[in-house]
């Protein structure tokens, strides 16, 4: 097999008990190397006559993180070979480790997760710190527990809570675990290594419970009980992922082990794991995994040697919902506050919706009434500058109006400190424009939060050429505080996401206002496997958003830009979305959307004013090609934001379209989904669109190119060409 990196150690003390250590950092994960190893330590100890018994551990606080994800990466670029099936769960961990001679026990501290938690499952107990976390997260990559955890789980804690820790993803604490059945007994870190061998040393002599784990029966729920089980998690996951196999492989394989026994299973398990390892799917979600931890390196800024400034003090200015939640995200993770508003009724309403953002997780359990108040006392109130003179870093959250956003900079530039931070939270309008009037350009840096501000997980931040490295560093730091994935991006109109989907909207209304269905494209666009269709998502922001951030692009990229009629039209008749109850679609007073038959009329007069006619072949689309003709102008314009050097590499795009827009992760984000298409497809198609569409559709440069030489379009941009 080929190796990885990472070893275990084999120390016996004088009580005849073997330590086999876990060893490479930062989380011990399970590379091949390390797995060859524990193999070889394994038989080492059963082999010596002076090993009673085995603890198995971590180093430095950790048990393990689980499997080494960079190997799937190999294994899919077929730069390493897949082990054969089984080799970890039943080489190792069956028929080794669970069947030894020689009872073992892990010593379980900071993290159990995956395959850690299944080789801990494999030991005859297991003692853990009250605080570790133990879970089989697997199903987030695309695969299920492939070292004998859908075996060993269900017989330690039931089926029931098997199946919820596993479609979940959902760790539980050493203590929870306690309770479970999912381990033996609660040590402090102190004592956890004495307790285990203690406890080893105990089994050997029969004080204690020497246990397989594979053949434990007595947590396994009665028969016609489980089929209902299965019955029920089948149809949950059915309607929750409908677009995912491998949740339901996961149920296929528990049940297979409950069926015809743990060996069975175990061979089910092996066979399907090794499916699943090449599945696109698998593909997808290890690119974003990695998507996601590449974002926070940026040549020439995250490797110069620069350390975060400690932000003490951040103010805010505007306590609407962006302004708001902003602030929220801020509170939560201990950053004092000052919001600044206009006027004191403005101001009490947006301390008002940080309170409401509280609550809401008060009424979910996720924070206590006294939480709540000691994070509101890190919010205070302002009406003018004169707080400001001590603060670390403003973000400006008011409405998308150039010149009083130059107005507040320049105001901002006297009173802030020198070394403050100017960002502003601005969707779509070019920085340089905002900072215009000042001389303090090395400070002003874009902090584009998504809304809700305090819930997605996305923070967009933007530089121009003149943004010190300094303030990205600062922005990145605060941006990892408040658990936030930062993707750093170039200047210009919209930035990287929005810009990327501005064709989103108006392609699904060019589709329209040429006769395919309102209704039907939400319908396509949500089974594909976004949160939602574009005209709920236009509903949800308001059509005053819309018009706004349609208006910067038709003024900046009017050679590409699709006007409609339709909204401007519903604007006349006071529709504006979801607030008004009344947009695309009618809202009951609990919020729920129901399709609107007067919205016909609106379409027929859109088109009539517009001087469009029908097209017969899109009044009966398949889904097929509503998703296409909708998402690849999407692409089309992300090949852009590359080419200009807005981006530095594809993978950020990906990441900034499954946080920023909610694009499916398990599609790999919108280049890498691009990309199983092919360049040459899509190329095309936008083609065929553009010749009987016009140039909204018509492919660029960057995409054509990619195209007539069979490229992907997941290409690293040049540095010397990038804006970053």
């Amino acid at each position: 097999m080929n190796s990885s990196k990472g070893r275990t150690t084999l120390d016996v003390g004088a009580d005849g008990v073997a330590i086999i250590t876990l060893l490479n950092p930062p989380v011990n994960s399970l590379s091949f190397d390390v797995l060859d190893s524990l193999k070889d330590n394994y038989e080492q100890a059963l082999r010596r006559d002076d090993v009673k018994a085995i603890v198995v551990t971590g180093a430095r606080g950790k048990f393990s993180g689980g499997f080494d994800i960079s190997a799937f990466g190999k294994i899919h670029d077929k730069s390493v070979r897949a082990p054969k099936p089984g080799f970890v769960s039943l080489d190792i961990l069956s028929n080794i480790v669970a069947a030894a001679k020689k009872p073992s026990v892990a010593a379980v501290d900071g993290l159990a997760l995956g395959g850690g938690l299944e080789v801990a499952m494999a030991c005859h107990a297991r003692i853990s710190t009250p605080n570790a976390q133990l879970g089989l997260p697997e199903l987030q990559l695309g695969i299920l527990p492939g070292f004998g955890g859908t075996q060993a789980l269900p017989r330690l804690v039931g089926i029931a809570k098997a199946l919820e820790m596993m479609l979940k993803s959902q760790p539980v604490k050493g203590q929870d675990a306690l309770s479970l059945g999912l381990v033996d007994a609660i040590a402090s870190p102190d004592e956890l290594v004495n307790t285990a061998r203690r406890w080893a040393l105990d089994i050997l002599e029969f004080k204690k419970p020497w246990i397989n784990s594979f053949y434990k029966t007595e947590k396994l729920e009665p028969f016609g009980e489980a089929r209902e089980m299965f019955k029920f998690a089948r149809a949950q996951t059915r309607k929750q992922a409908p677009n995912l196999a491998h949740p339901l492989v996961c149920i296929d394989v528990v049940e297979e082990g409950i069926v015809a026994g743990a060996h069975a299973g175990l061979l089910k398990e092996a066979q399907e794991f090794q499916t699943l390892v090449e599945s696109d799917t698998c593909k997808s979600l290890v690119h974003i995994f990695f998507a996601q931890r590449g974002t926070t390196k940026v040549p020439g800024v995250t490797d110069s040697g620069l350390k975060p400034r400690r932000i003490k003090k951040v103010a805010i200015l505007g306590g609407g919902l962006m302004g708001s939640g902003i602030a929220t995200s801020l509170i939560l993770s201990n950053f004092p506050v000052i919001l600044k508003e206009v006027n004191d009724k403005f101001l009490q309403a947006g301390i008002g919706r940080v309170k409401e953002n509280l609550q809401s997780r008060v009424k979910k359990g996720a924070m206590t009434q006294e939480k709540l108040e000691k994070t509101l006392s890190l919010l205070k109130g302002a009406l003018d500058y004169e707080s400001f003179r001590d603060v670390d870093m403003v973000i400006e959250a008011v409405i998308e109006n150039v010149a009083l956003k130059q107005q507040i900079f320049s105001d901002l530039e006297k009173y802030c400190p020198p070394h403050c931070v100017l960002a502003s939270n601005t969707s779509t309008i070019d920085l340089n424009l905002i900072g215009e009037k000042t001389k303090s350009q090395d400070r002003i840096i874009g902090a584009h939060f998504f809304s809700p501000a305090h819930v997605m997980p996305l923070l967009e931040i933007v530089r121009t050429q003149k943004t010190s490295p300094q303030a990205i560093v600062d922005l990145l730091d605060v941006g990892k505080k408040i658990k936030k994935t930062p993707v750093v991006v170039g200047n210009c109109t919209g930035f990287a996401v929005n810009r990327m989907f501005f064709p989103y909207t108006q392609a699904a209304l060019l589709l329209v206002d040429r006769g395919a269905d309102v209704y039907k494209i939400d319908r396509a666009i949500s089974k594909f496997g976004m949160p939602m269709g574009p005209f709920r998502l236009c509903d949800l922001v308001g059509f005053g958003v819309a018009v706004a951030t349609g208006g910067q692009f038709v003024l900046n990229f009017p050679e590409r830009t699709y006007k409609s009629m339709l909204i401007p039209l519903m604007q006349e008749d006071k529709r504006a979305g979801e607030t008004t109850r009344r947009g695309f679609y009618i809202y009951d007073e609990k919020r729920k959307a129901v399709p609107d038959p007067e919205l016909k009329k609106y379409i027929e007069k859109a088109r009539e004013i517009s001087g469009v006619s029908i097209d017969p072949k899109l009044t009966n689309l398949q889904d097929k090609d509503i998703i296409e003709m909708i998402f690849f102008p999407v692409v089309n314009e992300a090949c852009r934001v590359l080419d200009e050097g807005i981006a530095l590499k594809a993978a950020d795009l990906d990441i900034s379209a499954v946080m920023g827009m909610g694009f499916p992760p398990y599609r790999g984000g919108i280049l890498f989904w691009a990309d199983t298409l092919g360049s040459k497809y899509i190329c095309s198609r936008l083609e065929e669109y553009s010749n009987s569409y016009g140039e909204f559709f018509k492919p660029c440069s960057y995409l054509a190119g990619r195209a007539a030489k069979g490229n992907p379009l997941s290409l690293t941009v040049d540095p010397a060409k990038s804006r970053l």
